[in-house]
């Protein structure tokens, strides 16, 4: 009695042998380089003695890739849902090594580095990823706007947002625990992906290092896969949506600080700067600073309370010990407070209106105190909404 697994045409004995290794290959058209991959990674295997084994995620091939892959002993993976990130968690989701090292299969890698991301995994290292800056790009290999611009403009973002210690956020070779990876719940699914490995690392505190890895230019005769701006788009957003701190928060708070300050400046009446002088217009574009800003500010909260819920971002203490001193009573009361000095000041405005019979005004004077007016109730009602919101939002964390 014979019993074959759908993954391949390995036999029981084989599959219920867990390897120490498991190396995952995103496929999509790839019939000019498969098999020239799957050869050197089952060389390097053989010759350094790692039980290891091969797998390649087929992303929806028309070519003949799938078939080649299979012909050369490696398990193909069917993966529907199309994108980068849904081939490589599709193939990941079935392999069985203790370590795992993705690699493209379009040639551009030398997986005969293999063993020493291996040695670095076995060393501790949570997060092992290649560094192609470091190694050596071939000519041809990487296009002057990826290689001069793009890459390291990102990296950089990434390195300033999340502190993260690595130097070529879109190196297609890297390797990883299976414990890390299950523990950062990846969830893009297209080019993103890459940028989510290395900035969940980061902010679980994995153990990264580096390797040196060389890129050749790859053995393709169709069309690269990427997509410059989409794609370096799409990273982009990736890390914004990612850092609440620098999307919301500090350009909230330098947009409520420098309107707050200016307006405190203006209120009691004009001042000038050498010969410019500043006036109730300035105000009003003060006023309407301090407003965005602070709606920016509360956005930051809601997305951080948010993200941490829904386990996209890890627990933040910083955020458990606000939650412990502002509460949704302190809230209300400080909202209320504002509520009310604003409306007292409208009420004084209405009372001066009247002494002038409700007629004219000066409306130097008015505006001033309408600013002020608006501010207050504003940012009182403001306050006394994201007390309850961010109240609902503790809930489900609670």
């Amino acid at each position: 009695m014979s019993s074959t697994s759908p993954l391949g045409s390995e036999s029981v004995e084989v599959l219920l042998k867990q390897p120490e290794l498991s190396v995952v290959m995103p496929c999509l058209d790839e019939e000019d380089t498969i098999a020239g991959c799957i050869e050197q990674i089952r060389k390097t295997l053989q010759a350094n003695q790692i039980e290891g084994e091969i797998i390649v995620a087929d992303n929806g091939s028309v070519d003949r890739s799938a078939q080649i892959a299979h012909s050369r002993g490696a398990r193909v993976v069917p993966v529907e849902n199309k994108g980068y990130g849904n081939a490589l968690m599709g193939g990941i989701s079935v392999a069985r090594g203790k370590y795992i090292i993705i690699g493209d299969a379009d040639g551009s890698y030398d997986f005969t580095q293999i063993p020493v991301f291996l040695e670095k995994l076995r060393a501790g290292y949570q997060l092992v990823m290649g560094n192609r800056f470091a190694g050596g790009i071939q000519p041809g290999a990487m296009p002057a706007l990826h290689r001069y611009l793009g890459n390291p403009l990102l990296t950089a973002i990434g390195r300033l947002f999340f502190g993260a210690k690595c130097h070529d956020f879109y190196c297609g070779l890297r390797g990883f625990t299976r414990e890390a990876y299950e523990r950062m719940d990846l969830r893009t699914t297209g080019m993103e992906f890459a940028n989510e490995m290395v900035v969940k690392a980061s902010l679980f505190q994995a153990s990264l290092c580096e390797v040196p890895t060389t890129l050749s230019p790859d053995g393709r005769q169709g069309r690269s896969h990427l997509r410059t701006w989409h794609d370096g788009w799409r990273g982009l957003r990736f890390l914004l949506l990612y850092s609440p701190r620098w999307l919301f928060f500090y350009p909230g708070l330098s947009f409520l600080t420098v309107g707050c300050a200016a307006a405190l400046w203006l209120l009691p009446g004009t001042r000038r700067i050498g010969r410019v002088s500043l006036d109730i217009h300035t105000l009003l574009y003060a006023v309407v600073a301090m407003l965005t800003g602070f709606q920016a500010v509360v956005f930051a909260f809601f997305t951080k309370v948010f993200a941490v819920t829904e386990g996209l971002l890890p627990e933040d203490p910083r955020l458990t010990r606000a939650f412990r001193v502002f509460n949704l009573e302190k809230g209300l009361l400080a909202g209320t407070v504002l509520l009310v000095t604003g409306i007292v000041i409208a009420c004084y405005s209405l009372f001066l209106w009247n002494r002038a019979g409700f007629g004219a005004m000066n409306p130097v004077v008015l505006v001033r105190l309408v600013a002020a007016v608006i501010v207050l109730i504003t940012l009182g009602v403001e306050t006394i909404l994201a007390s309850f919101f961010l109240s609902i939002l503790g809930l489900a964390r609670k």
